[in-house]
């Protein structure tokens, strides 16, 4: 366990003591004949309260649990129920409830050994007690209080006799042998559900499908101790058959390795059988075959000539190998040489199954994710290679042929030349703002509540350098309250916002604003140029509705669940609003 588990364990552990304690108190304050009434117990249940809180204070304030610590508090845990055991009178008291909790104790800490080990000494201790009384101990000592006018120790003798020990011998070791196996299957399935969140940590977008799968097959190959992990797999309508080899090695980042396909390939690593994973032996010159159905159940006669058949190209004197299934379309197996199952060989076949289980869903996420990136990758290169086709490059091939007339012109007679050039710089000069506004759209943005007013700023400042239009900014607020992903869907309909009205409106004055309202935030974009081609002002749905308006801002207001009101006037101007409620980051995946 990791050192702030053991703390908090031993925090619960102190607790429960206290309120053991107490609870005995108060049994023996209700009924004072499970004592004996003697005074002895209720200063020994008073110290062992006492040493209960200390404990408890220690660990409040220690910053961890030592080994050592635990180790003296344990000791005392155990010496305690013999010292009060003593006092108890009947089989029916409540103080074996001590020797159980010492045993639980040990349990939650440890394992079965230790549990064992904590049973055995409670009942040495108490053989030990047993030897110490048949030799006179007791009336001796209550000689001596006697003598001191101090209370009698009252010790009911009869619940030391060799018949009552052994009874609670057998009590004590049953329940110690069962607690601790208990504790100790609890503890391989935490083990177990460990190891698959660990492994699972591996798979991530960013490594690739590649680099998941070596990280995976590491975290394996080194668990079960095996020199080699093969990883053959083939997609649903393909006959292609993927090898990747990865071999042990002291350097966690040693790559797999992709192996060149055969046709054979197919009937040595996939091929046919009712068993999903399976451990085979070497012995002499066969194989001891143990095979698990996807059921976990053992599958009879199990088909063995799969070994062979590997044994021709690979060295090994022990295979394990699990079938796996990513999605519909995936199907494979993992082979794992000289992989060492050094417990019950079926459970740890079982957990190879439930880890490949559990595994493999993230690693299909990441083939999916890396394929969806590349298929995005490609379409919004399309899109742009579309963008620069349609646009730059036509316009500068329209220049080019107009420069070449003039060339032709002026070679030829004197022709005036300034105002066609004119034109065509101007032509250059628009193509180059549209470069620039596509370069905008490629970068990724970062904008998040303290960035958002200043980038805003500087993205009108800019536009009105490049264009020449009159173009202000004006934010109510300087603190916004805003998830970043709301804030770079604003930042991006104002780049869109300007790029329109630069393309389409003839403006001469924009006024960009960003005001607070008490049902959430509002952007505003107005422009004295030529409008819509509609009139009036016009709500999100009716947008909709008649098919107007600009289809990318609506579809960024749509993500982050606004509301977009435009107000046209045609050859007057327009106006654009936004309306984003407030305080919605659960809406907006934050």
């Amino acid at each position: 366990m990791e050192p702030g588990e053991i703390r908090r364990t031993e925090r619960w552990l102190a607790t429960a003591r206290v309120s053991l304690a107490i609870s005995a108190l108060v049994a023996i304050w209700m009924d004072p004949t499970v004592i004996g009434y003697s005074p002895w117990a209720y200063w020994l249940l008073g110290v062992y309260v006492v040493h209960g809180v200390v404990v408890m204070m220690l660990l409040r304030f220690r910053q961890q649990s030592t080994v050592a610590f635990r180790m003296v508090v344990h000791a005392a845990d155990i010496v305690w129920p013999g010292l009060i055991s003593v006092f108890a009178v009947g089989e029916s008291n409540p103080f074996f409830l001590f020797f159980i909790f010492v045993l639980a104790a040990a349990a939650y800490r440890w394992g079965l050994f230790e549990t064992l080990a904590t049973g055995l000494s409670a009942v040495i201790l108490l053989w030990i007690e047993s030897a110490v009384v048949g030799k006179g101990v007791v009336p001796w000592t209550t000689a001596i209080l006697v003598r001191h006018h101090l209370p009698r120790l009252s010790i009911d003798l009869t619940q030391l006799e060799p018949r009552h020990l052994f009874m609670r011998t057998v009590y004590l070791l049953v329940m110690s042998w069962l607690l601790g196996y208990m504790a100790e299957q609890q503890k391989q399935l935490r083990a177990e559900k460990a190891v698959i969140a660990r492994i699972l940590g591996r798979a991530r977008v960013e490594a690739g499908l590649t680099g998941t799968l070596q990280q995976i097959l590491g975290e394996v190959l080194s668990m079960y101790r095996g020199k080699r992990a093969l990883i053959a797999s083939q997609e649903a309508n393909s006959y292609k058959v993927f090898i990747g080899e990865l071999r042990e090695s002291n350097d966690s980042t040693a790559p797999i390795t992709w192996i060149e396909s055969a046709t054979t390939d197919h009937e040595i690593y996939l091929y046919d059988s009712p068993a999903d994973t399976c451990y085979a032996l070497r012995k002499g010159d066969s194989f001891d075959l143990l095979a698990l159905d996807r059921n976990g159940m053992r599958v009879r006669n199990a088909p063995v000539d799969f070994l062979p058949r590997l044994k021709g190209f690979y060295a090994f004197q022990s295979l394990a190998t699990v079938s796996f299934v990513f999605g519909q379309e995936w199907t494979g197996r993992i082979f794992l040489f000289d992989a060492q199952l050094t417990g019950d060989r079926e459970e740890e076949l079982r957990f190879l199954q439930e880890l490949v289980r559990q595994v493999g869903p993230a690693v299909y996420n990441v083939y999916l994710i890396r394929r969806l990136r590349l298929k995005a990758g490609a379409i919004e290169r399309a899109r742009f290679a579309r963008e620069l086709h349609d646009g730059a490059v036509q316009s500068l091939i329209a220049m080019e042929m107009q420069v070449d007339v003039l060339r032709r012109q002026s070679a030829t007679q004197q022709v005036p030349v300034t105002e066609e050039l004119g034109r065509i710089q101007g032509l250059l000069r628009e193509e180059v703002l549209k470069l620039r506004e596509l370069m905008q759209q490629m970068k990724s943005l970062e904008v998040d509540a303290k960035k958002l007013v200043p980038f805003l700023t500087d993205t009108v400042e800019r536009f009105q350098r490049e264009t020449g239009i009159a173009a202000r900014f004006v934010a109510e607020s300087a603190e916004v309250d805003m998830p970043p992903r709301v804030c770079r869907e604003l930042a991006r309909i104002v780049q869109e916002g300007l790029v329109n009205v630069r393309k389409h409106s003839g403006a001469a004055h924009v006024l960009v604003r960003l005001a607070e309202r008490d049902s959430g935030w509002k952007l505003i974009l107005e422009d004295d140029g030529q409008g819509f081609p509609f009139s009036g002002r016009l709500s999100h749905s009716d947008l909709e509705q008649i098919s107007k308006g600009p289809l990318v801002i609506k579809e960024r207001v749509r993500l982050i669940e606004g509301e977009l009101t435009i107000e046209s006037s045609p050859g007057k101007g327009s106006r654009l609003e936004v309306s984003i409620p407030q305080k919605r980051e659960a809406a907006y995946g934050h």
